[in-house]
């Protein structure tokens, strides 16, 4: 039985251990995962929060981490963390099945593949021969097998074999001090996807009525951050995004108040989604400001040269700049729902009967954690949730499908 996990650290987030306690754990087995540097970003931007890109060359997906934090301490485990989690995704080497959904079904428990996001051009169907790992359903705390494309974020050349059918991300892929930890980031991180892309896909009207008043945050941390943008001249929008699971979900959109035509800067956001509703506001607006940072140093390898053009339209950012001071802000802070529990198994098991009670009837976590490093690593997998609605491929499911209907006939 998994020992119980106390929150020892609650500056801003929730954790087993300080910063400065994981960052001792972890930093001899940099060399071992192809960790080579951590660079600090944060002057490249006016806004003063901690930005770290953390590098992995040899990456089989993305080399490179962004990190961000209170402190510079926080932002360096948070990048190294992200890397580490890529590092456990690209190497799992744990045993597979190669099997189709046909041939396993009556001999193997299985995940329900209706409720699994599929590409739109998926190539599924019950006899397509796929890679298959075993993870452990929590709701009911059984073994079940999952299609492996939803687990490793290996994305060389060639695919494994059955790949095409399911989309392939880091959704859900999440580490911490102890397994408990890494499981509770992890569910709330598919909740946020899928809370983000539901907000998106609703009409205009549901969307105005989410704006958060930002005078009503109590918060200190959030209320600092919030601080921070209005003395770089940044203007702040957040939205609730928070559906019928739940967990308090929240959405940040930062822009220039003075766009600078010799020196554009991008209109970016940021998602956060925790039981406790100031971490999950907390995380949207640093976020925010990380991806702002992300575009300014040219650090990671997908951003696209069109994003970076599109930067240079201060139409656009005129645009969005005029919504969001505009659009009128409604949503009191204090009556987000929240919750806090002292234990994080308290968090995943208020966490599970909140998907419950919203119709979700399996939640499947593989842990990926190796021995030889003992840095609890898990890959989330809960069917019924959407993915991010804007990556290549997505097709919506039965959620975004429901939300596209009501769209159409408000």
């Amino acid at each position: 039985m998994t020992p119980r996990a106390p929150k020892n650290f609650r500056a801003g987030t929730h954790r087993l251990l300080a910063p400065e306690e994981t960052l001792e754990r972890i930093r001899r087995f940099m060399p071992l995962m192809g960790i080579t540097r951590i660079a600090n970003v944060t002057g490249l931007d006016t806004l003063g929060l901690p930005v770290v890109m953390v590098y992995r060359p040899n990456s089989r997906s993305l080399a490179v981490s962004p990190g961000k934090g209170l402190d510079l301490i926080s932002a360096k485990v948070s990048g190294l963390m992200e890397s580490v989690e890529g590092y456990h995704a690209e190497n799992i080497h744990l045993p597979l099945k190669l099997a189709s959904h046909a041939e396993l079904r009556f001999s193997h428990p299985l995940v329900d593949v209706t409720g699994l996001p599929r590409l739109s051009a998926s190539l599924f169907h019950e006899h397509l021969r796929l890679l298959w790992v075993e993870g452990v359903e929590l709701m009911e705390g059984r073994a079940v097998w999952v299609p492996f494309d939803l687990v490793h974020t290996c994305f060389t050349l060639p695919l494994p074999t059955g790949s095409g059918a399911f989309l392939m991300s880091s959704n859900g892929l999440a580490s911490g001090n102890h397994v408990l930890e890494a499981t509770s980031h992890a569910l709330c991180e598919v909740v946020e996807r899928d809370a983000t892309t539901l907000w998106h896909l609703r009409d205009e009207r549901a969307r105005r009525g989410t704006r958060l008043v930002l005078d009503t945050v109590d918060d200190p941390a959030c209320r600092d951050m919030l601080a921070r943008y209005e003395r770089a001249g940044v203007e702040a929008a957040v939205w609730e995004t928070t559906t019928d699971v739940g967990l308090s979900a929240f959405l940040c959109r930062i822009a220039e108040r003075t766009p600078d035509p010799l020196r554009p800067l991008p209109v970016t956001q940021g998602m956060g989604c925790h039981p406790a509703r100031q971490v999950a506001l907390l995380r949207a607006l640093t976020e925010a400001a990380q991806s702002r940072l992300t575009l300014i140093s040219g650090a990671r390898d997908d951003v696209s040269l069109q994003r970076y053009e599109g930067i240079r339209d201060l139409d656009r950012t005129a645009r969005a700049l005029e919504h969001m001071r505009s659009e009128p802000q409604v949503r009191r802070f204090q009556d987000v729902p929240t919750f806090e529990g002292e234990f994080f198994d308290e968090d995943v098991a208020w966490s599970l009967e909140r998907l419950r009670a919203a119709g979700l009837r399996q939640v499947v976590v593989v842990e990926l954690t190796k021995r030889e490093l003992g840095i609890p690593v898990v890959r989330v997998i809960i069917p019924g949730l959407e993915p991010l609605h804007d990556i290549p491929g997505y097709s919506p499911g039965a959620r975004a499908r429901r939300i596209l209907q009501e769209a159409r006939h408000s």
